[in-house]
């Protein structure tokens, strides 16, 4: 099985748990992560964070945005471009949002297009040494490596369930590797993250 496969074996399994949790569940982890997550991670005004707006069963991080607006973060969102590509569109309160594929909704062509500092991201499944599986087309791993061309070191901060962790993800040669994990049970700087 190539490492693609076991990925996508352990996409399926790990979603099939995370589609179990109740509704309200979902709520409470997500607001228990945001309370967490606030005093854990540290930037300064003005420093422009990538959360992103749940789709199916994932954890909600806009409570979590909503508290790093508090504290002066320049919020933006992933928006799909292509197949192949994400941009980041600034998130601003009582600005229109309009659908933009894949169940969910972001800021219209009119925002600013952003290179984010912190990237929150969303993940499938996850391990405790940085390891993180998405969806499968690889849109945060190019554009991470977008803004590395352009001299940004993003600190990427994998957002999920606890019931997300599995003992060890498969890492592929283009995969990038978390620097921290948040979940309703803590967050997580990782020292020891995987290197391929």
């Amino acid at each position: 099985m190539t490492l693609q496969q076991q990925k996508a074996v352990i996409r399926e399994e790990v979603l099939s748990i995370r589609d179990g949790l109740a509704p309200h569940l979902r709520i409470e982890k997500s607001l228990q992560a945001a309370e967490l997550g606030i005093s854990e991670i540290e930037f300064d005004p003005g420093t422009i964070i990538s959360g992103f707006f749940p789709i199916r069963s994932e954890i909600d991080a806009r409570p979590l945005m909503d508290m790093l607006r508090g504290k002066g973060a320049r919020l933006c969102v992933p928006i799909v471009q292509d197949k192949t590509t994400i941009l980041f569109r600034e998130l601003i309160p009582g600005a229109e949002l309009v659908d933009t594929g894949f169940g969910t909704c972001g800021p219209n062509s009119e925002a600013a297009v952003l290179n984010p500092e912190i990237l929150i991201m969303p993940l499938s499944a996850y391990d405790l040494r940085g390891g993180r599986i998405g969806y499968g087309a690889g849109h945060y791993d190019r554009a991470i490596q977008r803004l590395r061309a352009k001299n940004i070191e993003p600190r990427l901060i994998g957002l999920a369930f606890e019931c997300q962790q599995v003992s060890n993800v498969p890492m592929e040669s283009h995969d990038q590797a978390l620097g921290a994990l948040l979940n309703e049970t803590g967050f997580k700087i990782i020292e020891d993250q995987v290197r391929i």
